[in-house]
């Protein structure tokens, strides 16, 4: 669902049910509201997160969390923050995630997402990975707008501080192996 009237960010963070589920999304002036995910991509996101939030690093995954950006809400379908920035009070992640992985489901566009990643890459995020489980690839952005595909033994990027030795294929295999 797509909003056609102008919105400010403030407008859009104002409105009633834009945390319903799936939660309402405000990037390049437009409102619109999440897919629902299938299956494997919730498997994926919720063990991803998992495996994130085991390792011994100063960062933290969070599902579905609001980030508020200068002139954009998003809602990444794994957001990755350092724990210094998550807020003592119940809100949004003021500013871009450090880390944004987005789970590719079938009905999506994946140049909207994208252009969601590349939003947040402007205001800071580090890393952004796009997983494609149809195709078992994922595009790995970062800030200098290089681009990366991995799949199969390529082994993923991650933050610095963050040790997670992790290939492409083990990342699909998420979606077969009891967690």
């Amino acid at each position: 669902m797509l909003t056609t009237e102008q919105l400010t960010l403030q407008d859009f963070l104002r409105l009633p049910r834009i945390e319903e589920s799936p939660a309402w999304e405000f990037v390049e002036g437009k409102a619109e509201q999440k897919t629902m995910p299938t299956l494997h991509h919730s498997m994926l996101q919720k063990r991803l997160t998992a495996l994130i939030d085991r390792l011994n690093s100063p960062y933290e995954a969070f599902p579905e969390l609001r980030c508020t950006l200068s002139n954009s809400s998003v809602v990444p379908d794994i957001t990755i923050v350092h724990r210094d920035r998550i807020p003592l009070e119940n809100t949004a992640i003021a500013g871009a995630p450090d880390w944004t992985i987005e789970i590719l489901s079938p009905e999506q566009s994946t140049t909207k997402l994208i252009a969601k990643i590349q939003t947040c890459m402007r205001e800071g995020t580090q890393l952004g990975w796009l997983i494609d489980s149809s195709e078992q690839v994922i595009m790995v952005l970062f800030p200098d707008l290089r681009v990366t595909l991995c799949q199969g033994s390529d082994r993923l990027p991650t933050l610095p501080d963050i040790s997670l030795d992790l290939m492409a294929e083990q990342v699909f295999d998420l979606l077969r192996a009891p967690q």
